[in-house]
């Protein structure tokens, strides 16, 4: 974060425990808004504050100086990630990009006038799904599992310990497929044994594993109905286990997707895990099995 953030910035940030801080919020003209162990505050000179009034504003200068520091002041470099709405950078840091689209022959060629970004730093909280590991693995059984949550409630981080539970007691070949480097913190986070592909679409990943790797159970981030099925069918078929996570807020939600009856028709997954922030991210809300029958409240 010191690397990416002007002194004044990161000094205020220094005032905050730094191993809750989930959000950095930079949108042009308004107050930077810091998200801390699940809820958002205004960032004041000397930390955090509740009051509008006293909070730091973000201007144009301080998107851009952030925007070149990620770069290394070459924007070129970056451009394939700006085009998907974010940038990727060191440790796992993701950072959301909002600006102006730009068309070439109907094909996104980049993004202009940044005016907001949001820096997302990753976590890593061993044991935090230790409680819930048997609902998961069970006399050496290994269920795939589909873990729910609203966006920023801590999916990430629950899946990432489940990988360093498995790797610390099984011997299971685990396979992380890492489409955006936030799973492994870009391979700087300590997962255990695991094989690890970074960078690489879902589709080509799943493909690549199966045939080369051998994987027992294969672990990603954020699937998406529409585009994610095929491969995973492809998975389970092989007889290789799935732990993915999806952005829903509960099961109720879930069932509005698109293809949700066909996933649990087929019984895809076995587990759904719901988390909330209720008490801290990646507080387990509820477990359903394969039936969506609820095993654990």
């Amino acid at each position: 974060m010191q690397n990416i953030l002007p002194d004044y910035v990161y000094n205020s940030l220094n005032n905050i425990n730094l191993e809750l801080l989930n959000e950095v919020r930079l949108r042009k003209g308004k107050v930077v808004v810091v998200c801390v162990n699940g809820r958002n505050y205004y960032l004041g000179a000397h930390g955090i504050t509740n009051d509008i009034s006293k909070g730091i504003i973000c201007d144009i200068s301080l998107i851009k100086y952030v925007v070149s520091k990620i770069s290394n002041d070459s924007f070129y470099t970056i451009n394939e990630q700006i085009i998907k709405g974010y940038i990727t950078y060191k440790n796992g840091i993701r950072v959301g990009v909002c600006g102006e689209f730009v068309y070439e022959n109907g094909l996104i060629r980049t993004i202009k006038n940044i005016n907001s970004l949001n820096i997302r730093i990753p976590h890593q909280i061993k044991n935090c799904s230790l409680n819930y590991f048997n609902y998961i693995v069970d006399s050496n059984r290994l269920y795939s599992t589909l873990i729910i949550s609203s966006p920023g409630a801590g999916k990430t981080t629950f899946v990432r310990d489940i990988v360093y539970q498995l790797s610390k007691r099984t011997n299971y070949n685990i396979f992380v497929l890492d489409e955006r480097g936030e799973i492994t913190g870009n391979n700087s986070l300590e997962l255990g044994g695991a094989d690890v592909m970074l960078n690489c679409s879902k589709l080509y990943g799943f493909e690549c594993s199966i045939r080369n790797m051998n994987p027992d159970v294969i672990v990603t981030d954020e699937i998406n109905f529409d585009t994610d099925i095929e491969a995973i069918k492809q998975a389970l078929t092989c007889g290789v286990k799935i732990i993915a996570t999806i952005h829903a807020q509960n099961i109720d939600e879930l069932k509005q997707k698109k293809m949700f009856f066909d996933l649990i028709k087929s019984k895809m997954f076995e587990r759904y895990i719901v988390l909330n922030s209720a008490l801290g991210l990646g507080t387990v809300e509820s477990i359903y099995n394969e039936n969506l029958d609820c095993i654990y409240y």
